[in-house]
């Protein structure tokens, strides 16, 4: 049960930014540029996706971890390799540039000051940019935030796995920055069109 008065029938971060719609503006757009935005083949949004796992994997955030993982086997078409990835990226079937920059995801994690020379050195060393360098700290450390978001409020996060597949496809071709509605009169138990989970993802079904 939340430990504040949110909408308790919608999932996760969605309870969060239902509540405050003035913090979920920047949040959104923020993960939006992160994570669907990239513009480079490179460094893809499956990429952006499997470090926002993998950092939400390390903190144990059910939500988070479950709905980027979706998000992330959409974009690549393959489940098994987002279990890869937060079991053991450094053997996981992925190209060694983004091994290096989970091992500074990784530090991130735990603490910015663990990010050494040699990690961006190794990064660079497998064609790593700064641009790349720079977003990889800062999805770890956003997703330390939404990570911590999420759990702190004591959000409802459902373990049906269809709810995450259908919010899984909806962040992976849609991104996070959607319209939301002014109307005063739209029913409350409607998903907000916040980015994170799809318009018509279910509710908490009544007790």
């Amino acid at each position: 049960m939340p430990h504040i008065n949110l909408p308790e029938e919608l999932p996760g971060i969605t309870g969060g930014f239902a509540f405050r719609p003035e913090t979920a503006k920047p949040l959104r757009e923020l993960a939006h540029v992160l994570l669907h935005t990239s513009g480079n083949d490179s460094f893809s949004s499956r990429d952006r996706e499997l470090i926002a796992t993998f950092v939400s994997s390390r903190n144990t955030c059910y939500f988070c971890q479950t709905s980027h993982g979706a998000a992330a086997a959409h974009l690549s078409g393959d489940t098994g390799l987002v279990d890869a990835v937060c079991r053991d990226y450094k053997s996981a079937p992925i190209p060694e540039k983004l091994k290096a920059l989970l091992a500074i995801a990784g530090e991130v994690q735990i603490d910015g000051k663990r990010v050494t020379k040699e990690l961006v050195d190794e990064a660079r060393r497998h064609g790593a940019n700064d641009i790349e360098i720079h977003d990889t700290i800062l999805i770890a450390a956003a997703f330390c935030m939404y990570n911590r978001y999420v759990d702190g409020l004591g959000t409802w996060q459902p373990r049906d796995s269809e709810i995450y597949r259908a919010m899984g496809k909806q962040m992976a071709e849609a991104g996070y920055c959607r319209p939301s509605t002014t109307d005063a009169h739209r029913d409350p138990r409607q998903v907000p069109q916040t980015g994170i989970g799809p318009e018509d993802l279910p509710v908490r079904p009544s007790t």
